[in-house]
């Protein structure tokens, strides 16, 4: 089971804009005619709802989309370059590098992670009546780039928590058209496994979760890894063996795992829980359950009997939880906690310099943008590139820093001498 890896994405780069001419036998005043370069490829996830696990991102780690085509003369703007489709299992939840939610599949919808740079400006975009054949073009802006973390938290109303081996399995072949493997022993089931339970006209998804152990918060065990899909469940069905058969003490039991779900979540340990004793037609102690009886009280829980095998009490406990799903708000959704890019005042016009072994670094994500654009091979390219640091303050702000004839100044991995 896949369900949680780190990759990064790379949008397409914007082809550079064209540096061309019209040139053609007996047309009189041909000027410029270079086109623009075409935007770069997206990178779109999208929900494919055939599959339950992130196992096509376990061997490749590193996506890129399809760069932007070069703008050519006649004024042909260059192909924009394909959109790369990553389909991912909906509930997917995308991070940052930061571990902070960028986006929740849930909603399956397309979701742009990385948008393509859009493509340079041709030489057409640049005459003027005084500069009527303008030989420099824009280059296409960079894609952005992000390192990503996937995490699938699964879309299930109700979770199956308890120890291995308590019958969490057995109660969903029971009540769902799913067919987990069975067997007397721990951790029969390795992944989560999901089933759907129709009754009154109604549907409703069950997970079941891999067995938990005393100390799956820290990573003991099969439990840490598969918490988090039960983190959306609106309600737990809380299952433990009431017979004794596999533990001593089931009331213990209980309280272990509500512990390590507090540990993991406390807002977790504060879902809605319905307490399932299994096992009943192997026998049980009454003092035992006199004693979980008093348990649920307090904790103001249902408590239910049953025996997975036979099927005793099952019908009735599927009633209840139906309808206590009535009463509950509906699946946990995850907002955004990052801005958009889009949110970004691109108006800011100022910049940080700071000064390592004698060279002045200057950042700001506007000139990052405009570099983006330069072509510094290009003389009048450069030299428009000149005129954008002197009008917006850069060179004046070099100046109030320190700065000497002849010291290096380094933008964006460009790097000139200081001319005064």
């Amino acid at each position: 089971m896949i369900d949680k890896v780190s990759i990064t994405i790379k949008a397409g780069k914007g082809g550079d804009g064209a540096v061309s001419f019209r040139r053609e036998k007996y047309v009189a005043k041909g000027g410029p005619d270079g086109g623009d370069g075409g935007k770069g490829g997206n990178v779109v996830f999208v929900v494919d709802e055939g599959t339950n696990t992130l196992l096509a991102y376990k061997n490749r780690r590193k996506f890129k989309a399809e760069d932007g085509m070069n703008g050519q003369g006649k004024k042909f703007a260059g192909r924009s370059g394909a959109d790369l489709m990553l389909p991912v299992p909906q509930g997917t939840v995308i991070k940052n590098s930061e571990g902070r939610v960028i986006h929740d599949m849930s909603d399956g919808k397309p979701y742009i992670a990385a948008k393509g740079g859009r493509g340079g400006w041709g030489n057409t975009h640049f005459a003027t009546a005084t500069r009527q054949a303008p030989r420099f073009a824009k280059n296409g802006y960079e894609g952005e780039y992000k390192e990503l973390t996937l995490e699938l938290k699964m879309l299930a109303d109700v979770g199956l928590a308890g120890f291995p081996n308590v019958g969490k399995s057995t109660l969903l072949s029971k009540i769902s058209a799913a067919n987990p493997k069975v067997a007397n022993y721990h951790f029969t089931t390795l992944a989560p496994n999901l089933g759907v339970v129709s009754i009154y006209e109604k549907d409703f998804v069950v997970a079941d979760i891999p067995g938990l152990i005393e100390g799956a918060s820290e990573g003991l065990g099969l439990g840490h890894d598969f918490l988090r899909h039960i983190d959306r469940c609106r309600l737990i069905l809380h299952i433990f063996d009431l017979s004794a058969s596999e533990r001593e003490n089931p009331l213990d039991d209980i309280k272990k795992i509500n512990a390590e779900l507090k540990k993991y979540s406390p807002a977790l340990a504060e879902r809605p829980q319905i307490l399932v004793g299994n096992k009943i037609d192997t026998g049980y102690d009454k003092e035992t359950l006199t004693k979980i009886k008093r348990y649920a009280t307090r904790k103001g829980q249902k408590l239910f009997l049953m025996s997975g095998l036979t099927g005793e009490g099952v019908d009735e406990l599927m009633r209840a939880v139906s309808e206590t799903l009535e009463t509950l708000p509906p699946l946990t959704t995850y907002e955004s906690e990052v801005i958009e890019e889009t949110e970004i005042d691109y108006t800011d016009r100022s910049v940080d310099i700071t000064i390592e072994d004698g060279v002045y670094h200057v950042e700001g994500e506007w000139i990052k943008r405009v570099c983006g654009g330069v072509n510094f091979d290009d003389r009048e390219s450069l030299m428009f590139f000149q005129r954008v640091l002197k009008n917006s303050g850069v060179i004046e702000a070099l100046e109030k820093s320190g700065i000497k004839d002849g010291d290096t100044v380094e933008i964006y991995g460009i790097e000139f001498d200081f001319v005064i």
